[in-house]
């Protein structure tokens, strides 16, 4: 087509509010944007002048789907702002709620998101009735990585018993015991889930494109890393994340714009996938394999396959998790911390990739500075670099097609719109 004008207004299935703006004259692209008009919230803001142990409580209100993972990167920061250390106890408590919500989240995608495209029907209430035992195994599946949250964390969303150092009250060893069995229970049905997708087709489009992500040489980095880890510019330390992640203003946009020196990136599941490929278990290397995904892959699309095996991952990690837990012996700990002046830097990979927080607080413990950069602002100049590549290319289909693609495109990247906004064009009059 020649001529194509698309508004859709808004993206449906996300997270948030974005509209995607397309205007092809005589075949040429004239205006091609994302425009995220979700309202601002200015958690930055409230955060100033709070105290060090009100951060993570705060923060991870942030997102009700990523509240543990805005928990775990505010802890981390405030850590190294006091220079706290934890035991491998709470390290490892951490880490299995981490891979708890990764779950839920992941599913949410896969199931109620992404499906829906795939099998032709606008929503995932259709599928109640067409494939109602798959939409009972998304729930079930779903309930179990929010289960885990809430048995280790206290509650499935916004977590209350993650603080500073340690955690308030430890689960009980046959509570843990409980959930391992569910998670060894869920493994057929993550079959299931693969045996789907084998008969899915996702849309084939690739674009030569930057990923990154935390790295970490021992694990598959999620909870944490080592190292921002770059496909074009290499390593660069965590605390030093602003050389990596660099911030600007986009007119069309109540949510910053990022890039790195080379120019935008992708950070997410597939960003993870193709950088921490070595750091995955045998298990998820056949399923990525199983669903035709290989290092490097450039097709956005494959994010979601990407997630289905951060699901193996995720599971598997889940169970030995609570083997070490429980063979270590579950015990309280010590929660006393030395308030003093100081600057850290914690960041997390969160479902939709990359988080950081970073607060300064003074002598008293109050914060003076902070700044956070949520995963779905680095992926929006990404996304729009994808459509100027993805339309061309499909130009010569319908309109209603065209806009189809461009919607399971943004869907794709499994945005969080909401936790991403951070501005207001205020006009003074």
């Amino acid at each position: 087509m020649n001529e194509v004008k698309i508004n859709i207004h808004d993206v449906t299935r996300v997270e948030g509010h974005g509209d995607v703006v397309l205007d092809v004259q005589s075949g040429e692209i004239k205006e091609l944007k994302l425009a995220i008009t979700e309202s601002p919230r200015f958690f930055e803001a409230f955060l100033l002048g709070r105290k060090w142990y009100e951060a993570a409580h705060i923060t991870c209100r942030i997102c009700g789907i990523c509240s543990v993972g805005h928990t775990s990167a505010s802890l981390q920061a405030m850590e190294n702002a006091l220079g706290v250390e934890i035991s491998d106890q709470t390290l490892l408590l951490r880490k299995l709620t981490f891979a708890g919500e990764t779950l839920q989240s992941h599913y949410l995608h896969a199931f109620y998101l992404v499906a829906p495209d795939l099998l032709g029907v606008p929503s995932v209430l259709p599928l109640v009735a067409s494939h109602p035992e798959v939409v009972k195994m998304a729930l079930r599946l779903k309930r179990l990585g929010n289960d885990i949250c809430c048995t280790v964390a206290g509650r499935h969303i916004h977590a209350c018993a993650m603080k500073v150092k340690a955690f308030p009250k430890v689960p009980q060893a046959e509570d843990l015991l409980a959930l391992r069995q569910r998670l060894v229970d869920s493994v057929p049905d993550l079959h299931a889930t693969v045996a789907l997708l084998q008969t899915l087709a996702l849309p084939q489009f690739e674009r030569d494109m930057e990923f990154t992500a935390l790295h970490h040489p021992e694990e598959y980095a999620l909870y944490r890393g080592e190292v921002i880890r770059s496909t074009k510019t290499g390593d660069t330390a965590i605390p030093d994340y602003k050389q990596q992640v660099r911030e600007f203003v986009a007119p069309h946009s109540h949510a910053k714009h990022v890039a790195s020196a080379v120019g935008p990136y992708m950070v997410g599941a597939l960003a993870r996938f193709n950088i921490n490929y070595d750091q995955l278990r045998p298990e998820s290397k056949e399923v990525a394999a199983a669903l035709g995904l290989q290092p490097v892959s450039y097709n956005p699309f494959m994010n979601t396959i990407a997630q289905v095996v951060e699901c193996v991952e995720c599971t598997l990690d889940g169970i030995e998790f609570i083997d070490r837990l429980v063979d270590m012996g579950l015990h309280e700990e010590d929660m006393t911390v030395e308030v003093k002046a100081g600057r850290g830097v914690g960041a997390s990979e969160v479902p939709r990739g990359t988080l950081y927080h970073e607060y300064a607080v003074d002598d008293e413990g109050t914060i003076v500075d902070c700044n956070l950069i949520i995963p779905t602002g680095q992926n929006l100049s990404n996304i729009e670099h994808d459509m100027r590549a993805l339309v061309p290319q499909i130009l010569d289909r319908p309109q209603d097609e065209i806009a189809l693609q461009l919607e399971m495109l943004v869907r794709a990247y499994d945005p969080c719109i909401s936790c991403a906004t951070h501005l207001l064009k205020v006009e003074f009059v």
